[in-house]
């Protein structure tokens, strides 16, 4: 991942979690009572038709709406339901194959398979899972994977953290602390985790954010927005921030610890809050 400065490292990841995260996307049963999915003449360039059968066929999977084990209706009806050609509607399940979602056999047709079976990892998988509103059990999944790493992360940034890489965290964390609504903050909040990771100077770890940068981001403004002060956070990245500048991994990691351990208490919160409701 290439360097970056804090206005660099704005992404459009915490902007759609952001947006995500207001409201649950459209039911299906709003399509067309035809069962078609509906797109405005030209709206879809013919090079990006089977990316739209990969959008929508991958959210109508993840969402639930079709279920494990369900068997997909025939080609040439999911074609016309699609209102793509065959072709396209091809080279989408090839798609949706390599991610896991579906597995197609000869005289039996093509089936969704089990979660266990799906990419979890996979940019698009994670980013159809967080645009659904993310349930309780994949937040707190999500909140264990980055107990195992972050920790870490800045332990190992403590020892390897280059001068150059150190005023990229300055950096995000100053725009945390100006951040003047959830928006700027979520990005921010994404570019300090982003600047640890690569201050680990482990190209496998600093590779791992840019496969879950979407679910991070989905997470940091889930928890901002059910503080009172979105900003609650601030002080948990300022120690984490100077155990790094002091060299002092151990503090480093206990400092992340408590900052994930403090992500999963207010997310508890909201849980129960919304139990209440």
């Amino acid at each position: 991942m290439t360097n970056k400065t804090i206005k660099e490292v704005s992404r459009p990841a915490a902007k759609t979690a952001a947006a995500a995260t207001a409201t649950r996307p459209p039911s299906a049963g709003k399509r067309a009572a035809s069962g078609k999915t509906r797109r405005s003449v030209g709206s879809t360039p013919t090079r990006n038709l089977h990316g739209h059968v990969v959008h929508e066929l991958g959210q109508r999977i993840v969402g639930g709406e079709l279920r494990p084990g369900e068997l997909l209706p025939r080609e040439e009806t999911l074609a016309d339901q699609m209102e793509v050609s065959r072709t396209a509607l091809r080279e989408a399940m090839k798609v949706l194959s390599a991610k896991g979602l579906v597995e197609s056999r000869p005289k039996v047709g093509t089936r969704v398979r089990d979660p266990r079976f799906w990419h979890q990892l996979d940019a698009d998988v994670l980013g159809w899972r967080c645009a659904l509103m993310p349930t309780e059990d994949f937040v707190r999944k999500l909140v264990e994977m980055r107990e195992v790493i972050e920790p870490a992360a800045a332990a190992a940034a403590a020892v390897r953290c280059s001068a150059e890489q150190l005023e990229r965290l300055d950096a995000a964390y100053a725009a945390m602390d100006r951040a003047k609504d959830l928006n700027a903050w979520a990005e921010a909040d994404l570019a300090f985790h982003e600047a640890v990771l690569n201050a680990t100077n482990n190209e496998l770890m600093t590779s791992l954010f840019s496969v879950i940068e979407t679910a991070l981001g989905t997470f940091f403004v889930l928890s901002a927005r059910t503080a009172k002060d979105f900003k609650y956070s601030l002080p948990h990245h300022q120690k984490v921030l100077e155990a790094i500048r002091r060299r002092q991994p151990d503090a480093a990691r206990r400092a992340m610890l408590r900052m994930v351990a403090d992500s999963r208490a207010n997310m508890e919160k909201r849980r129960r809050s919304a139990g209440k409701a």
